[in-house]
């Protein structure tokens, strides 16, 4: 078995992840980051982004992720591309077990391993992931200007996403599997108030349709029933809006997680329950979910981390 030391370990390679790797980086905690098995988390599966200060003509997800990790490199960070499999946060100093037989011993740790947005298990879902399907209207509404897209959902964060897009597009379908909005009264009166939002209820999407790009999606209604009807709806865009997990399992008898499974902070700060563990990102953050908040985010908890260390050690 290889052990490692370090006063400061990272766990995942999304943009909080490797913010925090080039401040710690810089700071001199030289700093490990393990990235798991899908480096860059969700922007590997966005095609352009735009909305990330400083690429005014817009930038694709990976080449985003691969500047970033770069950067660590250039300022000495340690990069393993690996997985944790268990963690022990009662010791001092902290211990991480990875996949390949190897064991990290930290001062301090910044979780960072962010949330996966939920999807309905359709085959095609993957094959028109950014090309299409999407779990983050803000983030990619955009490409979808004069458009018809649908969202996915019935609650707040539905009817939030199709007031957004609803803005941008020609055409807003929600679908929802029941007979009413399960979002706040505000939310159903704003949605009702628009003009270019549909809702499409007792429907479930059997499918989506295309070549290289989305064109459509299939849905049955009152699945089922005696009423059962099948039909498509032309679409250019599919927005999931069904919530997100947090990749918190590794931590659930660690620290102490919020009643949707999120690492809870002490904000504004990015100290979590256990002194000297710090979470950053999506996996800390139900509200926003948007890479240059994870980033910020990620700034912070390196931050956080260097002065826990120098009052350690005073």
């Amino acid at each position: 078995m290889k052990e490692l030391t370090t006063r400061c370990v990272i766990v995942g390679g999304g943009p909080a992840g490797y913010t925090a790797a080039i401040y710690a980086s810089r700071a001199n905690l030289a700093p490990i980051l393990v990235e798991g098995m899908q480096p860059g988390g969700q922007l590997t599966t966005t095609t352009e982004v735009e909305n990330f200060p400083g690429f005014p003509e817009g930038v694709q997800g990976p080449d985003l992720v691969l500047k970033m990790r770069q950067q660590v490199e250039k300022f000495g960070g340690e990069i393993k591309i690996d997985t944790v499999t268990s963690v022990d946060f009662t010791v001092r100093p902290f211990v991480l077990h990875l996949s390949g037989d190897t064991v990290i011993k930290a001062e301090s740790v910044i979780i960072a391993t962010g949330a996966s947005a939920r999807y309905l298990g359709l085959p095609d879902e993957q094959k028109f992931i950014g090309m299409g399907v999407s779990a983050c209207a803000t983030c990619d509404g955009f490409f979808y200007r004069r458009k018809r897209v649908a969202v996915v959902g019935g609650g707040d964060t539905a009817a939030e996403e199709a007031l957004y897009l609803s803005g941008i597009a020609e055409k807003v379908y929600m679908i929802v599997r029941k007979d009413y909005l399960r979002a706040s009264s505000v939310m159903r009166r704003r949605i009702e108030e628009r003009d270019n939002i549909e809702v499409l209820y007792n429907c479930n999407t059997e499918g989506l349709t295309g070549d290289d790009v989305l064109q459509g999606a299939k849905l049955v209604e009152f699945k089922g029933t005696d009423r059962e009807r099948h039909f498509e709806i032309a679409i250019d865009g599919f927005f999931l809006a069904i919530g997100h997990d947090p990749n918190t399992a590794l931590f659930r008898d660690q620290l102490e997680l919020d009643d949707q499974g999120y690492i809870k902070v002490f904000s504004p700060s990015t100290h979590t329950s256990v002194d000297g563990v710090f979470a950053a990102g999506d996996v800390a953050d139900p509200i926003y979910m948007q890479a240059v908040n994870a980033a910020a985010s990620g700034c912070r908890a390196a931050l956080d981390a260097d002065r826990f260390l120098a009052m350690a050690n005073e």
